[in-house]
């Protein structure tokens, strides 16, 4: 009796498949790096793929379908959740795992020649698309609440705490500014911040100072005001 091969022509299939998927996407998130969701057709991405337009539809369900998971793909560039697990895993002290989490985002911003992630993710901030509120949702929320809850740690206060939420722009902020900036910014604008571990220690001070300075001043708006002495 004959026996199934081990490489079965099904699993072929799959294996192809999800190569010709990640072609496509890596030659489209390229494409709209360079040209942004607006000017990027799906002609040009199927060419220099080497592909067709079925192709795009099967893995995709179209053009679209395409940019949003380009959209995802650039924002797990910029730092993916399973790398903040990682670095939140290491350390115990929450201002260690936030330290570690900001170096790694300056370290990122100190690469010579930066994904194209980069650049989708800043031309998706400058003129938003329709798929925004899909990245929001599948990438940028995750993210968010693993790092309120840490910045909620810090300050001893609910991750849905309004300082906590601002303090979360004011601390990431920075750091992606840093990661999408034109490197010339560095090279001949303001040369020091090539020195990426001065950057990260700068930083920590910077955040640690303010994140302390918000945290003093919730605590003494929960503090219940002191009673008046009673009259004579």
């Amino acid at each position: 009796m004959a026996t199934r091969s081990s490489s079965s022509p099904l699993r072929t299939q799959r294996t192809d498949g999800n190569t010709t998927r990640l072609h496509i996407l890596e030659t489209a998130g390229q494409l709209f790096a360079e040209r942004g969701f607006a000017e990027a057709t799906s002609k040009e991405i199927c060419t220099r793929a080497g592909t067709n337009m079925a192709a795009i539809n099967y893995h995709f369900n179209g053009r679209d379908g395409l940019y949003e998971a380009v959209l995802i793909e650039a924002h797990r560039q910029l730092v993916s959740i399973d790398e903040l697990v990682s670095l939140a895993s290491v350390q115990t002290d929450p201002r260690l795992k936030l330290r570690a989490f900001l170096t790694h985002m300056v370290e990122l911003s100190g690469q010579p020649k930066a994904p194209w992630g980069f650049r989708v993710v800043l031309r998706e901030a400058l003129s938003p698309s329709p798929a925004l509120p899909v990245m929001i949702r599948r990438a940028v929320l995750p993210k968010a609440k693993l790092l309120r809850g840490l910045i909620g740690e810090i300050m001893a206060l609910p991750e849905d705490h309004p300082t906590v939420q601002r303090t979360l722009m004011f601390t990431v902020l920075p750091c992606i500014v840093m990661m999408v900036a034109p490197k010339d910014l560095g090279n001949k604008v303001l040369p020091a911040l090539n020195d990426t571990e001065a950057l990260a220690d700068d930083l920590m001070r910077y955040v640690f100072a303010g994140i302390d300075a918000l945290m003093n001043e919730a605590k003494d708006a929960k503090a219940p005001a002191p009673r008046a002495g009673k009259r004579r």
